[in-house]
């Protein structure tokens, strides 16, 4: 497999497009896909427009990005408009690619299994791929994982949930030459080299935990414990619950969230906080179940910002143990909430990305979900979580 990460800050979309496509038409030949990551402060189908102009033929697929992304040119954003896409290619990759919006009446597990039949056709395949990659807006991305693993079973996969800069569903997806703001984008990889993935919320559990008792749908905790979810989550912080209501709780919890352990209990998926409701109840990012528990985990920005190097650390050692050679390329997905707390600190955060690619091509985008696996388990989401994923 082969790479390639450019960036531009041109002023307008056509001109970001223009100019980030014409370097990835120089710098790698014969791009199997183009993954795309862009402000919000362009207009994203003016953006697509142009690349597409600049890369016939190849697909193009991806979404915005919170304040930024960061290259091996460091961090690029902020109040910059910005756009950055990592190309892949080379003769041992067939790349499919497939999106859909959401539409008003729809079913996200019947738009999966289009989206991964799609994929499928695309590549000129009638078979599972080797790993997979996907995109969905802030909602049901668990169903649109469920319904391309009706299709092709479990195959590991990676990516994340389009983001903006206000928590406003101001985001977009990026399919071809078309932006929409809900739906999915999956590209399936087919390819003898390896890939490998280290999902982690990289936070530490504490003592306190508790049993899920009474949901409201599958991202409302009401009660934990039989007691008013916020009430218990307030007790375990020693906080009170006025400092935790509405948006407050979604700041507040970014340094102690809930975790959720998998049925082997190797991998923590991070449910984050979003929301204090006036009934006590818990608002979260991704799915909970009843009498599921939930544990009270705990950082501070030292430990987000310092766990980068950690994570890209533990993905060098699980792809050592893979025999794995230097990579083609490093693709991180990093939690847009992480990085809203971090906040000027962000240089230091893509300084050790820097460090750690070593190198190697890499492109890190800022997410309002985080999707991986963990070997003998399922493919997952999270928030307020890091999936770091390497490319042969």
């Amino acid at each position: 497999m082969q790479s390639f990460v450019a960036t531009s800050t041109a002023a307008s979309a056509a001109e970001a497009g223009k100019e980030v496509a014409a370097k990835v038409a120089a710098g790698i030949d014969g791009a199997k896909v183009a993954m795309a990551y862009g402000s919000c402060d362009y207009d994203s189908e003016e953006l697509l427009g142009a690349i597409a102009a600049e890369l016939p033929g190849v697909p193009v697929l991806g979404n915005t990005s919170f304040t930024g992304i960061i290259t091996p040119e460091g961090f690029i954003g902020g109040d910059t408009p910005f756009v950055g896409i990592l190309a892949l290619g080379g003769d041992d990759v067939v790349v499919g690619t497939a999106g859909a919006p959401a539409g008003s009446d729809h079913c996200a597990r019947c738009i999966g299994k289009n989206l991964a039949k799609a994929a499928m056709e695309a590549a000129g395949k009638d078979c599972p791929p080797n790993y997979w990659y996907m995109a969905a807006s802030p909602a049901e991305e668990e169903y649109y994982i469920k319904g391309v693993t009706d299709v092709i079973g479990r195959v590991p996969f990676f990516g994340g949930s389009a983001a903006d800069n206000e928590i406003a569903g101001k985001w977009w997806l990026y399919n071809g030459t078309e932006a929409f703001q809900d739906g999915c984008v999956v590209a399936f990889f087919y390819t003898d080299t390896p890939f490998v993935n280290k999902f982690t919320g990289a936070y530490a559990e504490t003592d306190k935990f508790g049993v899920v008792t009474k949901m409201d749908g599958d991202r409302n905790i009401v009660e934990i414990c039989g007691k008013p979810a916020l009430d218990v989550y307030a007790d375990w912080r020693g906080m009170s619950t006025d400092q935790l209501m509405g948006g407050d709780l979604l700041v507040e919890s970014i340094v102690a969230p809930l975790g959720v352990k998998d049925r082997l209990g190797d991998l923590v998926a991070i449910r984050h906080p979003m929301n204090g409701n006036d009934d006590h109840s818990i608002a979260v990012g991704a799915k909970v179940a009843e009498k599921t528990a939930v544990i009270c985990m705990e950082g501070d920005v030292d430990c987000l910002v310092g766990s980068v190097a950690k994570t890209a650390g533990e993905l060098k050692e699980k792809a050592e143990k893979d025999g794995f050679g230097k990579p083609a390329a490093y693709f991180f997905v990093h939690c847009g909430g992480r990085r809203a707390a971090i906040a000027d600190r962000i240089d230091e955060v893509a300084d050790a990305f820097i460090a750690e690619a070593d190198g190697v091509p890499f492109l890190a985008e800022f997410t309002f979900g985080e999707y991986g696996f963990e070997q003998d388990g399922c493919n997952s989401i999270g928030g307020l979580m890091l999936s770091f994923t390497a490319l042969g």
